[in-house]
């Protein structure tokens, strides 16, 4: 009797090619638990080739025992990384378990990483946006038109910002006749998810349009805007709504949820008020209804 790979059996057992066993493994490890998941460890053994390549291990200790899993990072991927990985740090990365049969040993694909603090943030948006889209808040049908001639427009975002100045210089110079009304709130740290929220309930109703927004930030900075409470405050208002939060190349899951998104605060003023430069400019005023310090003289107003 002969094995698979044409030599004799030895006790009763088949002799397999070294790549018949290799074979066996790539099929064993074809499991779809091992693909495209995402895999926490602390970075060992790292080196940054020539290539372009990453090469390096996750592994993690859990008191007397240990495992560690190798990695690869093709240049590909590596291009797009936002940070560099060093010995010690603890990431997440995302990728597929593959056999690398010329060295017969298994390793992580990774084609995603981040730091572990930042990657649990974006996995909490990456949940987020699930759950309120099978609520039914980014369906395309809930969108409404904007108003073509408004005569207040809202805007929810910090005081103090380049964001309100862009708006109130774009308003100014397109349709001076409409009247601004601030709803001020902190635009980024602990708990500007609550006031942004306050802020957006403060304002609607008293207006034809809301703008929510700011300037531009990194993901941490922008990360209240992608907070439930502030997306379901935008999906909620009586009040039409333009997110417009960051730049271009941000997005944050209020986008979503508002009935129009615009790249920057200044595009969202010019998606807001038609243009009417031919006119007579009015006198402008800002309007602020929360007591704060006064406003620029411009026709606005707090809320």
């Amino acid at each position: 009797m002969r094995g698979p790979s044409g030599s004799p059996d030895l006790f009763g057992t088949p002799i397999l090619g070294v790549s018949e066993v290799s074979g066996l493994i790539c099929d064993l490890l074809d499991d779809m638990r091992l693909h495209q998941i995402w895999v926490r460890g602390e970075v060992t053994n790292y080196k940054d080739h020539a290539s372009g390549h990453r090469y390096f291990s996750l592994s993690e200790q859990n008191g007397r025992s240990s495992a560690l899993i190798n990695c690869v990072m093709w240049r590909t991927y590596a291009s797009g990384l936002e940070f560099t990985p060093k010995n010690g740090m603890d990431v997440l990365a995302w990728g597929t378990v593959e056999v690398y049969e010329p060295h017969g040993r298994y390793q992580l694909i990774v084609r995603e990483m981040l730091p572990a603090g930042r990657g649990e943030r974006h996995l909490m948006v990456e949940r987020w946006k699930r759950e309120l889209d099978a609520e039914g808040l980014f369906s395309p049908e809930r969108r409404r038109p904007l108003p073509a001639f408004p005569h207040r427009v809202g805007v929810v975002t910090s005081p103090t910002g380049a964001a309100l100045k862009d708006i109130l210089s774009v308003i100014s110079r397109r349709y001076p006749a409409a009247e601004v009304v601030l709803s001020p709130t902190a635009v980024q740290g602990e708990g500007a998810h609550t006031e942004i929220t306050e802020a957006i309930q403060r304002v609607d109703g008293l207006v034809d349009v809301i703008i929510v927004g700011r300037g531009g930030g990194s993901f941490e900075d922008l990360f209240p805007f992608n907070h439930p409470d502030v997306v379901r405050a935008v999906a909620r208002c009586r009040t039409p709504v333009i997110s417009a939060v960051g730049h271009e190349v941000d997005t944050a899951l209020c986008d979503f949820a508002a009935d129009l998104r615009a790249p920057t605060p200044s595009a969202a003023a010019e998606r807001a008020v038609p243009d009417r430069r031919g006119g007579a400019p009015g006198p402008r005023r800002i309007r602020r209804e929360d007591g704060g310090a006064p406003l620029p003289p411009h026709r606005c107003r707090r809320a």
